[in-house]
């Protein structure tokens, strides 16, 4: 009866072989996958560093176009606010008026030099 549960010895050598068969089966070469077309380190490497160099442009571009739409955004609200328009013109009129004046003390500072020497 217990012979029946356990299995016979000749079992137990068809097994043990068996498992054996499958050990060694582990060890054989097993045939190489080649690849279609077979790219070397080299080729790899510059085909790496372009896609960066490409990733990069394409991030540089995208970042010089976001800065434009900011300067022409800050440009129209600039338009559209009439306090801004007004200190603009405020401003050039500060600016002239300084020009002016810096001319006329150029002007009477030559005539006076003119006069000592």
């Amino acid at each position: 009866m217990r012979e029946d549960k356990i299995g016979g010895f000749n079992e137990r050598l068809s097994s043990q072989a068996e498992a054996r068969r499958a050990l060694l089966e582990k060890f054989k070469p097993k045939p190489t996958v080649q690849a279609a077309v077979l790219e070397t380190r080299a080729q790899r490497k510059a085909r790496e560093v372009e896609e960066v160099r490409a990733k990069r442009a394409a991030d540089k571009e995208a970042a010089r176009l976001k800065a434009e739409a900011a300067v022409e955004d800050a440009r129209l609200a600039l338009a559209n606010n009439e306090e801004a328009q007004l200190e603009l013109k405020r401003q050039d009129r500060k600016d002239r008026k300084a020009q002016a004046k810096a001319e006329a003390r150029a002007k009477r500072e030559a005539k006076s030099a003119q006069r000592r020497g």
